[in-house]
């Protein structure tokens, strides 16, 4: 189209912005945000416009990163639990554990993990058992500099990290991640900057449309009230252009997010395993103590989990488990295990919650399943973690176990590394240690994502003998729970979990959002 009748049929909103850029021939596509009657949403469409036209090209992308302190970093910005910590041992020379760990406005996942840190680096010493006290030899300065980083992200805001040192950032990753999944003491965002210029084409047309004195306020639709008091032939009128295309029509089709599913359900049905299905609610008992999860653990703390207000417990559970799970946990049982030398609370268990893993229904089919066998769920869970872009309070993980006298931990291993390439299209895949109270060894399985980075997929190991047995099962079982909400990410090609529920029919259609076979 020659660029006359390019400038015939400019928009509105592509004369104003021409008037937003000026004289200008390149321009980043951040500069020009709320220039002039332009909003930011405007903008963005008009360069998309500008660039299927073919008047402005893309000569160059950069990222911009920057930092900002969470709800949790703000708290740090007087003192960080380290700190106070280190500050309550000086005052009083020797301080019981328990106390430090019971300081006041901190979580008790926080305190646990600020004292972990300060006795692994030598800052805190036990001169009694109980006891703790402040190594006059140890370095401090560590959690000083951190602190010191705290407060400067706080001043500003928002903090480019360009304008931070190397150690600075490797300290803002390291804590964030720290923190526990969703209370990070940084936040880390990054946004795709393009530099952009306007063609031969494009300084033809804007030549054009200068010269032809067009406001941008020109009427695009004749009305009826026009026609009938004919003010219409007082009015300028846009231009319309019939060689353009109309609207796509586009047909329904499922969700994304769904065909992944789908897909998912059908490459294990086809391995041969069978889907085990469950509620949503679920006791305590077969979300945690089945699982030989002891009732003193953390996670079992009211903020890992949503509990139900009413009714608020079951009223009774199923026999003979609960017996010969309760004696697990006291002294092992038949297991060959100590347990975990404790009293059990049978009340404890009754309590009734939104399941907190996938893997409470591979607890509850022990029992049922057969041996060898093969069984997997897509399970939704419920965590009250705050949403980011690898986080949601509810999401699905892909649950499964295998049964066999055969099965070992190097078949656990090419699981999960089918499940990492095959499902999720990672390219790079790694395993790390990890631990769980329910399994022995076990592993965690780690992708790489192009945008995001490395981020865990999920948890496995082998069944310990004290979930197994109690369950009439007496060979090797392996098991594991993956997030399908961040395979998804990896097989949609998307960057924010957040985006697997957009309402945006535009990014849900695009190719991009497909599913790849």
């Amino acid at each position: 189209m020659k660029a006359k009748e390019l400038a015939e049929t400019l928009h509105p909103l592509e004369l104003k912005f021409f008037d937003a850029v000026g004289e200008q021939t390149r321009f980043k596509d951040g500069d020009l945000e709320n220039i002039g009657d332009i909003s930011s949403s405007q903008l963005r469409t008009v360069i998309e416009w500008q660039l299927a036209k073919e008047c402005i090209e893309v000569i160059a992308t950069s990222e911009d990163k920057w930092v900002e302190l969470t709800e949790l970093g703000e708290a740090y910005r007087t003192a960080t639990p380290e700190q106070r910590m280190i500050e309550c041992v000086r005052e009083q020379k020797t301080v019981a554990a328990r106390e430090l760990a019971a300081l006041e406005g901190l979580d008790p996942k926080e305190a646990s993990s600020a004292l972990g840190s300060l006795s692994k680096a030598g800052i805190l010493v036990s001169p009694q058992p109980g006891m703790l006290a402040l190594n006059a030899d140890a370095d401090i300065s560590p959690i000083e500099k951190v602190a010191a980083l705290i407060k400067k992200v706080g001043m500003t805001g928002k903090l480019p990290l360009n304008q931070l040192t190397d150690w600075e950032v490797e300290q803002i990753e390291k804590v964030s991640r720290k923190r526990g999944k969703s209370k990070g003491v940084f936040r880390l965002h990054s946004l795709q900057v393009r530099t952009l210029r306007f063609t031969a084409l494009g300084k033809e047309v804007r030549k054009i449309a200068k010269l032809t004195g067009r406001s941008g306020d020109e009427i695009n639709l004749l009305t009826p009230s026009m026609l009938s008091d004919g003010s219409w032939k007082k009015r300028n009128f846009r231009r319309y252009n019939l060689n353009i295309s109309p609207p796509r029509r586009l047909a329904g089709r499922r969700h994304p997010y769904r065909a992944f599913f789908d897909t998912v359900r059908r490459k294990l049905t086809g391995l041969g395993f069978s889907e085990m299905r469950g509620e949503l609610v679920e006791s305590a008992f077969w979300n945690n103590d089945a699982l030989f999860m002891p009732q003193f653990h953390s996670a079992r703390d009211i903020h890992d989990a949503y509990y139900i207000k009413h009714p608020t417990s079951v009223k009774a559970l199923e026999e003979p488990f609960a017996s010969q799970v309760a004696q697990a946990h006291t002294d092992g049982g038949g297991t060959n295990s100590r347990g975990w030398q404790y009293t059990f609370d049978m009340n404890t268990s009754r309590r009734l919650l939104l399941r907190t893993q996938g893997t409470v229904l591979s607890a509850r089919w022990l029992s049922q399943a057969s041996v060898p066998g093969k069984y997997f769920a897509i399970a939704r869970c419920f965590r009250p973690d705050q949403v980011d872009s690898t986080h949601a309070p509810d999401f699905f993980q892909c649950e499964g176990i295998v049964l066999g006298k055969s099965i070992d931990f190097v078949t656990l291993l090419g699981l999960l590394e089918l499940f990492a390439v095959e499902v999720a299209k990672a390219e790079e895949v790694k395993f790390a240690p990890a631990y769980f109270p329910f399994t022995e060894p076990s592993v965690e399985v780690h992708i790489r994502h192009p945008e995001v980075g490395w981020m865990e997929l999920g948890g496995a190991g082998i069944f310990r003998p004290e979930v197994t047995i109690p369950q009439g099962v007496d060979v090797p079982v392996i098991a594991w729970g993956l997030g399908l909400d961040r395979m998804a990410m990896m097989a949609l090609e998307i960057d924010d979990i957040r985006d697997l529920f957009s309402s945006d029919l535009n990014k849900v259609r695009s190719t991009h959002f497909l599913m790849k076979d």
